[in-house]
């Protein structure tokens, strides 16, 4: 009896070590299309946060930012890169990035840097893990990425970040799915805090390069902003320009679909 409460306790213990958040959703959720759900988390050291791409269709990315910058990417902060789903058929797997939080005595930050059909961050897509109950809250964060003027910036994060850390990419990647990664945005100073616990066989995420089951190139044509009118600049190297061709793919299909995205 005694052997088999402690099962059950050891069992519960890993249960309760593992937290999902859905990156993406759907016109239909409450809360449209451009959010985290949930948004907030509370997680401990040892705790496996998997962040789940379920948005379809869907162009999304979790990237860390910081409470006083929360639509750009944090120099040295980790970044799952952009995951590009067609439609909801093309999730035969559900592509994941796990972090294993390792220091939870600091918020950790981030948001969604995609652009198109608008920038995401501006309209809500940001999320917190252990964010403070007051002074910096997760409310007054999304605030600040409400008020963000302008595009977010587009460099690549790594898998070491601060406060927080990968050792894999995302994975799986199903057949109809790909991964785009562009340039490094930067190294900066700070301690990692988490591990990423990947699934083997993970895509490695190289600096502008695409991944995915998919052997055809996605599009190559820039997209408009519509906030703007204007072509943005592609970076510097070929991982913008994919980054680019992936938005552009995926305003072609939600228009296709008929949806109102911004």
């Amino acid at each position: 009896m005694l052997f088999t409460a402690a099962s059950l306790l050891a069992v519960a213990s890993a249960v309760s070590a593992q937290q999902v958040i859905k990156v993406g959703a759907t016109m239909n959720d409450q809360g449209g299309i451009f959010q985290f759900i949930p948004p907030t988390i509370n997680a401990k050291n040892g705790t496996v946060v998997s962040f789940q791409f379920t948005g379809a269709p869907g162009n999304h990315t979790v990237t860390q930012s910081t409470f006083q910058d929360p639509c750009n990417p944090t120099p040295g902060g980790f970044d799952s890169g952009w995951v590009f789903i067609p439609d909801a058929s093309a999730l035969t797997e559900t592509p994941m990035f796990n972090l294993t939080i390792t220091d939870d005595t600091k918020p950790i930050w981030f948001f969604c840097k995609q652009l198109a059909p608008s920038p995401h961050c501006p309209v809500g897509m940001v999320g917190a893990i252990n964010p403070p109950t007051s002074g910096n809250t997760f409310e007054a964060f999304q605030k600040n990425a409400e008020s963000f003027q302008g595009a977010s910036g587009q460099g690549q994060g790594g898998l070491v970040g601060i406060g927080a850390s990968a050792s894999a990419g995302v994975g799986p990647v199903p057949a109809s799915v790909q991964l785009f990664s562009g340039v490094p945005v930067g190294t900066g100073s700070g301690s990692a805090g988490a591990s990423n616990t990947g699934a083997s066989g993970s895509p490695s995420q190289t600096a502008g390069t695409t991944t995915g089951g998919a052997a055809n190139s996605p599009p190559a044509s820039t997209p408009t902003s519509p906030a703007t009118g204007n072509t943005p600049a592609p970076s510097p190297s070929g991982g913008g320009a994919l980054a680019i061709a992936g938005n552009t793919a995926y305003v072609a299909l939600a228009a296709a679909f008929g949806f109102i995205l911004a």
